[in-house]
């Protein structure tokens, strides 16, 4: 008789059973065995990530607790580089002070020579002059001198009267003359000695100052060039700490991103997978902010002027407004370092004015300075760029730089290209 088939015999249930434990403990062994072999190298990289990851905050914890010191640095070479630009200028000063002095020597010069030239003449016609007058002396020497009123005595009539009264009022005014022209022309030498002494000591003091001068544009540009040298070293030493901080981070960073290369990779695989999913595609950000919204972009009036957006934050309007104070001002090497106001501003000085306009700086800093400033990264509203060489910043949108002019200036679109840039941003904007 056939067994129902819904019926089941227990000897082959039991062994059906057996079986399923069997196939079920040997299901977990395989699991553990693989669980331990893909967690062991897992646990030994997450041991060396960590100890990694920990050298890695003691090496930002020192960078941080240098800051100070860097911050410091910054300050004494800012003060470094304004005292060279007060130098420079002071030496700029003295030598158009000596240009006038040897300007005004050539002229001295010039007028004394005209003046000998002028003493020539003018003794020469005193000369001519005297020699008539000498001729005038020796004729009444020797004739006497004409008498009128004998004339008159003397004279048979009225006509020969009146002729020789007129002959004698003649030589009369010829004496009184060459008396007259001796004496002006005497008077005239006399004031052209005095002219000549007097022009003589003007060129003698000119030579004087001018020698005076020489020696201090001397000093001035001694003191200039060795002050500049003091600032090159303190530069120079300062970047090699930031150079020794970064490398050792940098070490640090690139042997914990090879030692999370695996994880990193299964995270950024699973982000694809969820962008994927969700259909949005992240990109990678650039070295040029994100284009703001609608509304949000600084208006560009022209080279000195641009209207900061209604939305934008005060700081933004801070900075912008203070960018408009020193537009189109000259260029001025260490302009705006030491001290904010400056008559003209370098390229780090006038991106320091903005930032200050807007309360995100206390004190001027140079480009290197710049370098560390704030957060890493373009902002929203206002991007530093800054290298040893140079720094630029763009505000809501609008670049601001003294390249493409003799000085700080408004762009509507960068003139610089952000590559070789320290990019930094305000913390928040």
């Amino acid at each position: 008789m056939r067994t129902p088939s819904n019926h089941t015999d227990p000897r082959r249930a039991h062994r059906r059973r057996a079986l399923s434990l069997g196939a079920v403990l040997l299901a977990a062994l395989c699991t553990s065995a693989l669980l331990l072999q893909a967690t062991a190298p897992a646990a030994t990289l997450q041991e060396k990530r960590d100890a990694t990851q920990s050298k890695l905050n003691e090496v930002e914890a020192n960078t941080s607790a240098l800051a100070g010191t860097i911050a410091a640095e910054n300050a004494e070479i800012d003060t470094m580089i304004g005292e060279v630009s007060a130098l420079r200028q002071k030496q700029e000063a003295v030598e158009a002070q000596l240009a006038a002095k040897e300007e005004e020597l050539e002229a001295a010069t010039k007028a004394l020579r005209e003046e000998r030239e002028h003493l020539v003449e003018v003794r020469g016609q005193l000369n001519r002059a005297l020699g008539a007058l000498r001729e005038r002396l020796i004729a009444i020497y020797e004739s006497g001198s004409p008498n009128v009123l004998n004339a008159i005595l003397e004279s048979e009539d009225w006509s020969s009267m009146a002729a020789q009264t007129e002959y004698l009022n003649r030589i009369q005014s010829y004496d009184n003359a060459v008396v007259g022209r001796v004496k002006s022309l005497r008077n005239e030498v006399r004031d052209a000695v005095g002219r000549l002494t007097s022009t003589r000591e003007r060129i003698q003091g000119a030579r004087d100052s001018i020698a005076a001068t020489e020696a201090e544009v001397v000093a001035a540009k001694e003191a200039a060039e060795a002050r500049f040298a003091e600032l090159k070293a303190a530069q120079a030493q300062r970047r090699e700490t930031m150079n020794a901080l970064e490398s050792k981070e940098q070490a640090l960073s690139d042997n914990l991103a090879s030692i999370s290369e695996q994880i990193a990779a299964q995270r950024a695989q699973a982000a694809a997978e969820a962008s994927a999913a969700s259909g949005v595609v992240s990109e990678a950000a650039g070295e040029f902010p994100a284009p703001l919204n609608a509304g949000e972009s600084a208006g560009f009036i022209s080279e000195s002027e641009a209207s900061a957006p209604e939305s934008a934050p005060e700081q933004v309007k801070g900075a912008i407004a203070a960018a408009n104070a020193i537009a189109m001002t000259p260029y001025i090497w260490g302009g705006g370092h030491g001290s904010f106001e400056s008559s003209g501003y370098d390229c780090s000085g006038a991106v320091s004015y903005a930032l200050h306009g807007g309360g995100l700086l206390e004190s001027p800093l140079d480009s290197t300075g710049l370098e560390t400033w704030g957060e890493a990264g373009p902002g929203r509203w206002i991007t530093v760029y800054a290298n040893a060489e140079h720094a630029w910043m763009i505000i809501a949108g609008l670049a601001f730089d003294t390249v493409g002019g003799p000085g700080p200036r408004w762009h509507s679109s960068p003139v610089d290209s952000p590559e070789g840039f320290i990019v930094r941003h305000p913390p928040g904007l």
